[in-house]
């Protein structure tokens, strides 16, 4: 690239956070204006992404020289993505920004979609993390929400399905062009698979389940802030009858979740769980209703931690 010549300008990747979150490897270019890229562990070179998902916290800040740092982080199925958005940003983006926070400050729920940079920053001792810079967003209802996971979920499939095809082939540009890799996946790929080795992919599977089954239905969950179980009692001393409905739906979505994923040999506690909070749901009254299930008879472990339907 000639001195003064700025690079094109690079397609974004719809992309689970999990996918980018995990990932360590990173590359520059020597050129002034050269990308950086951060890649993932399914081959994914990304410069920039388009991401989605439930604001849960944005805060402003002072740098040390006196400029004005916002720094958020977005959930959506799979984890959480970091932004920050400084003085260098849109006007555009600046004031939407300034206007998430007041409503973050007030508990108001936001469905955030953004198209960002991908950021990596590596601490001394050699840890690499991600963030984004985002460029453009804006607050989008559960129906485009819906739409945005369906078509991250499509894409994290056929990154696996990549993935999967290239580990039978030679690891070379011409082996994984003779078995049918894409083009825009081969750098990638070439580089990942020195980096991270084997990868389990059953992790991605399961952030494809939780993403669908909320594209699916679940938006309420989804699109709104887990709210802590109500401790309100009627007269007389009665729950009132929300809370019990909810305890119900809690146990009737455990029992689901171990029901799709258990393979015969029951499903683990950790599994259990983080598909209950993918859902909506609080993970300390998850954990004390898969208790009550246990207790009652519903569930039992075949060993300890892991568990399946009794019957």
């Amino acid at each position: 690239m000639q001195s003064g010549t700025r690079a094109k300008r690079q397609s974004a990747w719809h992309m689970l956070a999990s996918e980018f979150s995990e990932a360590t490897l990173n590359e520059k270019g020597s050129g002034e204006y050269d990308p950086s890229f951060v890649i993932t562990k399914l081959g994914a070179k990304v410069n920039r992404v388009v991401v989605a998902g439930l604001l849960e916290r944005l805060e402003v800040r002072e740098t040390s020289n006196g400029s004005t740092l916002y720094q958020g982080q977005m959930r959506d199925p799979s984890g959480l993505h970091y932004f920050s958005v400084g003085d260098y940003a849109s006007e555009s983006m600046r004031e939407l920004t300034m206007s998430l926070v007041e409503k973050t400050e007030v508990g108001e729920p936001v469905l955030l979609l953004m198209v960002a940079k991908s950021r990596w920053y590596q601490t001394d001792e050699g840890a690499v993390y991600t963030s984004l810079r985002p460029e453009e967003a804006c607050e989008i209802d559960a129906q485009r929400y819906a739409l945005w996971l369906t078509r991250a979920c499509e894409d994290t499939l056929q990154r696996m399905k990549n993935y999967s095809d290239s580990l039978a082939a030679e690891p070379t540009r011409e082996g994984l062009v003779a078995a049918g890799i894409p083009e825009h996946m081969i750098d990638g790929l070439l580089v990942s698979r020195n980096h991270y080795g084997d990868i389990d992919v059953e992790t991605y599977t399961l952030n494809v389940m939780q993403a669908l089954d909320i594209a699916e239905g679940r938006m309420d969950a989804a699109s709104q802030p887990v709210a802590a179980p109500s401790q309100t009692e009627l007269p007389g001393g009665d729950a009132p009858s929300e809370a019990e409905s909810n305890d119900d739906e809690v146990k009737d979505t455990l029992v689901s979740i171990i029901e799709q994923l258990d393979q015969g040999d029951g499903v683990d506690f950790e599994t259990v769980l983080t598909n209950a909070v993918a859902r909506g749901f609080d993970r300390g009254l998850a954990e004390e209703k898969l208790d009550e299930l246990s207790n009652e008879g519903t569930l039992h472990e075949p060993r300890f931690g892991w568990f399946r339907i009794v019957g």
